[in-house]
């Protein structure tokens, strides 16, 4: 049943029935560090006009 409500929550809230939809952020990217390797970087997310959510992996 929860997965039913949340499901519910992220479908109304992508669609924008409870107001704005929310927009994709993705950051993807490769960085070299101090040590001459690579690092990659990347950040997911969404917002919309009052909310920012990112995630960092």
């Amino acid at each position: 049943m929860k997965k039913a409500v949340v499901l519910a929550v992220l479908v109304l809230s992508g669609c924008g029935a409870d107001g704005f939809p929310l927009r994709p952020i993705a950051n993807l990217g490769f960085n070299v560090n101090e040590q001459g390797q690579v690092v990659r970087n990347c950040q997911v997310g969404g917002a919309n006009e009052t909310v920012q959510i990112n995630v960092n992996c």
